[in-house]
């Protein structure tokens, strides 16, 4: 319901565009849905048969219910990286258009309604974040939990040696960290060409040729740039940017502190165990 009201708002704001500027919205995204609809199931599926085939003991019917997880939740990160990636180009678009109309003679009402325009960005900037908020949520959990016991494995067997069975741990935590780079990267993007880029446009204007009411409108986008939020939240609750995958590295650093620290110390237990047992 709520996915469907952002492509709803989306719709609505190419209608609004199309009316006041006469052009569409052509090849923003290019091949990428088709590109990511087809690559990213058959990715999944090639990471996930190499993973269990250099393991020991390999089924066949192992395989399917984690190519199954594997695909949804590669598909989950294409669509948000599609949707993250389409605002951030549409915000540029609007951006270009805007800024022909600062460099022109144009009237008030031209700068009141990219105003309006931009709200309605904002508005659906900010629904992406909460029609993914739990879903990509517990995404961010699961890829974190898998890149740490990924790291932790590797790490420990570094001392009894790497093998063939290491490889599919290394493929799947490159993976992992790679789609929540992707998460945190995209989601900073379409923030940051929907704020940044218009505040850009709005600073730089040269005001003195400009009418009082169209002064006065530059003034009020500013306002409405600065009140209102743009930051992708999900459901509210945290932020995603690059800084959420900074803070995610930051406590995947100590978690694997503690673990390994764990993992030196029951050796050196199990040989007081038996110089005990030999006195």
């Amino acid at each position: 319901k709520k996915l469907s009201r952002v492509l709803t708002n989306l719709m609505a704001f190419e209608r609004i565009y199309y009316k006041m500027t006469k052009k569409k919205f052509s090849q923003i995204l290019g091949n990428k849905p088709l590109v990511i609809t087809v690559a990213l199931p058959v990715l999944a599926c090639a990471t996930m048969v190499v993973t269990h085939v250099t393991m020991a003991h390999f089924k066949f019917l192992q395989v399917v219910p984690y190519c199954y997880i594997n695909m949804i939740t590669y598909l989950i990160c294409g669509v948000w990286y599609m949707l993250c990636d389409l605002l951030g180009n549409i915000a540029l678009t609007v951006v270009d258009d805007f800024d022909q109309i600062l460099k022109n003679i144009s009237p008030a009402n031209k700068i009141a309604e990219f105003r309006s325009l931009w709200m309605l960005l904002s508005r659906i900037i900010r629904d992406i974040g909460n029609a993914f908020g739990f879903t990509l949520t517990f995404l961010c959990l699961y890829l974190f939990l898998i890149i740490t016991l990924t790291i932790y494995g590797l790490m420990s067997q570094i001392q009894a040696g790497l093998g063939i069975k290491d490889i599919g741990l290394a493929i799947t935590g490159f993976f992992a960290g790679l789609m929540l780079l992707l998460i945190s990267d995209e989601a900073h993007y379409a923030s940051n060409c929907v704020k940044v880029q218009f505040q850009k446009k709005l600073l730089l204007v040269e005001l003195n040729w400009m009418s009082d009411d169209a002064q006065q409108e530059i003034n009020m986008f500013l306002r409405a740039t600065e009140m209102n939020p743009t930051d992708m939240t999900l459901g509210g609750f945290f932020e995603v940017n690059r800084n959420l995958f900074k803070s995610l590295i930051a406590t995947m650093v100590t978690y694997l502190v503690v673990l390994l620290q764990f993992q030196i110390s029951i050796p050196e237990d199990g040989d007081e165990g038996d110089s005990t047992t030999k006195h």
